[in-house]
């Protein structure tokens, strides 16, 4: 009797011992995941200092983004490889390039001092940015005639975590046919060379190239309308006529599955091959 006596509280020690220690592991994981969520104070004042202190022209300024507590990568490879590349663009390119730059630098430091310092609320300022300084500095008409000099930022590794790397890849599938063919075949192929098969099963449910204004859905031919006969006079339509009532929103709706947008491919494939990693 003393010994299931002994082995009884014996067992609850070891319970109160494991709760205790798992909520020590929560408790940590959760201050963790809060400090993950927001810049932290000496960050903050690193790039506020380094944004005042650097110049309009060059990458400089986009340097300060590097290593920061939100993981928000990308802006100053982004910034050498466009102005590298910009040697081999016409006297208009060069400058489209270099305006666009010049945008990026000078809405960092004007925006940043009025951002919240949650990680999310600067992300969105980064990428909101890099969105209104490509199209208003035609950055698509910079790269159209020269897809070459992409070779380095279209690469699939750059694509994790999500960030200023997928919002150009976004801002480059808008740019045309041919820009857009050009980038999803060049991530296409190295996504396969990363993953094999499980990049195929992307593509099959998300296409990167599709077309932006489908025809028409195929179907069966309507059927040839018989006359009307005064013997008839409540005849029910056709079906060519029931075709052509329910024809625009067929269209509609096709348009809508067809539509193409990488903000969904991108960060879906992301998360799903993060937890792949972590397996």
């Amino acid at each position: 009797m003393m010994v299931n006596v002994f082995a009884v509280m014996f067992l609850l020690l070891g319970c109160n011992q494991l709760l205790a220690m798992e909520l020590h592991d929560h408790t940590l994981e959760k201050q963790g995941s809060q400090v993950k969520k927001r810049l932290s104070l000496q960050s903050t004042a690193e790039i506020q200092s380094c944004l005042v202190s650097s110049g309009d022209v060059g990458c400089g300024m986009f340097q300060c983004f590097t290593n920061n507590s939100c993981e928000i990568q990308g802006l100053h490879h982004i910034c050498l490889t466009l102005l590298h590349n910009a040697g081999r663009y016409d006297s208009q390119g060069k400058s489209y390039v270099k305006d666009a730059l010049r945008c990026m630098a000078l809405g960092l430091r004007q925006r940043f001092s009025c951002v919240s310092r949650r990680c999310s609320a600067v992300k969105e300022m980064v990428l909101s940015l890099q969105r209104e300084c490509y199209s208003k500095h035609n950055l698509c008409l910079a790269v159209q005639d020269h897809l070459d000099t992409m070779g380095n930022l279209v690469q699939f590794q750059l694509m994790f975590p999500a960030g200023p790397y997928v919002e150009l890849m976004n801002f480059l599938l808008k740019c045309g046919d041919d820009i857009r063919t050009w980038v999803g075949r060049r991530l296409r192929g190295q996504c396969e060379q990363h993953w094999g098969s499980l990049c195929g099963t992307f593509t099959k449910i998300c296409p990167l190239s599709q077309p932006d204004v489908p025809g028409p859905p195929a179907g069966p031919p309507p059927s040839v309308p018989g006359p009307v006969t005064p013997t008839d006079p409540l005849q029910q339509p056709t079906r060519e006529v029931e075709l052509e009532d329910k024809r625009p929103f067929l269209d509609q709706s096709a348009r809508k599955r067809a539509s193409l947008d990488v903000q969904t491919f991108i960060p879906v494939s992301s998360n799903i091959i993060s937890r792949k990693i972590r397996q």
